[in-house]
């Protein structure tokens, strides 16, 4: 009997969510799932999406990495593990990259625990909405590793140098409201409200002025990458393209009309 496939990638008109489906591993990452994740993430991409959730089966997010999984690597000599572990990890990282460039907005919804991968792979969303419940730390240091996931890319953007590496060097445990205090997520909700909460987010931007949404995201997650110059340049190439849309028109004939847009 083949073993249930670790994640699952649901479409529901222009919504794609994205389940993490290994509740009894508390949606630990092994390597099945490391191959599931890459081609979830590709999935969606190629769709005609517009708003992508990822989130976790039962009640956690993901718990970082499956350490059980990652100990049949040390039946390998030392010098091979890195020899293993590297080209999954170019991968994995390629999925990250995919994310932070695919047009779609891409949310987290996150109840539990968000650890290590976990904490990676939600700090690489463009939104997060944690529980109340969620409780997040780094880990890494607690099993010899460094950080993975781009997780020292986007956390540092997010909360400060210093403050990165704390999360990090330290490994210690933090609840929903020091997250959101730190802007590691956006809003935190009670949990039994958590799916509704998301759910409204996610309509309101797939049903949104599609260019401009995406050429938002593509122009914030840019922006660490170009002088002001350059930002300025992308940021008039948008404007103007935006302008040939006909949610353009449709926005300014809204707002003189008084009524809520109906963007197509």
């Amino acid at each position: 009997m083949s073993e249930a496939r670790p994640l699952r990638v649901v479409h529901e008109g222009r919504i794609a969510t994205l389940v993490l489906d290994r509740p009894r591993a508390l949606n630990t990452l092994d390597f099945a799932m490391m191959d599931a994740l890459v081609e979830g993430i590709g999935e969606v991409a190629r769709s005609d999406a517009r708003v992508l959730v990822v989130t976790g089966a039962g009640p956690h997010f993901m718990a970082g990495g499956d350490l059980r999984a990652f100990a049949t690597a040390l039946e390998r000599p030392e010098a091979e593990r890195a020899a293993l572990f590297r080209p999954l990890l170019a991968r994995l990282h390629a999925a990250i990259e995919t994310l932070n460039r695919m047009p779609q907005v891409v949310i987290a919804q996150a109840r539990g625990a968000v650890a290590g991968f976990g904490l990676s792979l939600l700090c690489a969303c463009d939104l997060a909405i944690a529980a109340d419940d969620a409780y997040f730390t780094a880990a890494y240091r607690h099993i010899g590793l460094s950080p993975d996931g781009g997780g020292t890319h986007a956390l540092t953007r997010l909360v400060g140098t210093r403050k990165a590496l704390e999360i990090f060097l330290l490994g210690e445990r933090f609840d929903a409201a020091e997250a959101l205090r730190l802007g590691i997520v956006n809003r935190v909700v009670p949990g039994g409200e958590l799916d509704a909460a998301v759910a409204a987010l996610a309509r309101t931007l797939a049903n949104g002025p599609a260019l401009a949404l995406r050429n938002t995201k593509a122009l914030v997650r840019g922006a660490h990458g170009r002088s002001l110059s350059g930002q300025l340049d992308a940021e008039a190439d948008s404007f103007a393209a935006c302008t040939g849309t006909p949610d353009f028109a449709e926005g300014i004939a809204s707002f003189i009309a008084k009524r809520p847009p109906r963007f197509r």
